[in-house]
């Protein structure tokens, strides 16, 4: 078959695929419900899931995600959640900087998806146990995170759990010297 044949194929199947429906396999209930106006696009934020940090609204390169208030949650020990993001779709342009930038991926899919458009496999932690057991992030990482933050809250908590090592590595090594002595 000639190469322009192939194009005249294509193009005449294609319209009339779009013209007549033709080959259309989608459920008549579904596509009324999606001309009425009646499909509800699936959640982008995991608002249990989030952390309320607002990264998420400060990544954002066309400002589609605003902070919104939320009666205050203690999701760990010191670290208060007092919003959740909400996304305006229409200036949304799903760069996914907001997906990337979420320390738990809470939007664009269910926590901890390895991509927004759940390509790849999920990862299996627990959200919470996460915010109680942290992983440790360099001084440098945390200062690059905190400039896209709404408050210092992580800064000080990371400067507080710091000082309460230090302070229990003196302690400790006060007491090992008692000891020898």
């Amino acid at each position: 078959m000639s190469l322009g044949k192939i194009f005249i194929n294509g193009i005449y199947v294609n319209l009339k695929r779009l013209i007549f429906g033709s080959e259309c396999r989608t459920d008549l209930q579904l596509r009324q419900d999606a001309l009425n106006g009646n499909v509800k696009p699936s959640p982008k934020v995991a608002e249990i899931e989030c952390i309320g940090c607002g990264g998420c609204s400060n990544v954002c390169p066309t400002k589609a995600i605003v902070m919104v208030p939320v009666e205050p949650v203690e999701i760990a020990d010191g670290i208060v959640k007092t919003a959740v993001p909400e996304i305006d779709e229409i200036n949304c342009v799903h760069c996914y900087h907001c997906h990337d930038f979420c320390p738990i991926y809470a939007l664009f899919g269910v926590a901890a998806t390895i991509h927004p458009n759940d390509v790849g496999i999920k990862c299996d932690k627990d959200v919470n146990s996460m915010l109680l057991d942290p992983s440790e992030v360099s001084e440098k990482k945390i200062q690059y995170i905190a400039q896209y933050l709404t408050d210092d809250s992580i800064i000080q908590k990371n400067r507080e759990l710091k000082e309460k090592a230090q302070k229990e590595a003196e302690a400790e090594a006060a007491q090992n010297k008692e000891l020898e002595g």
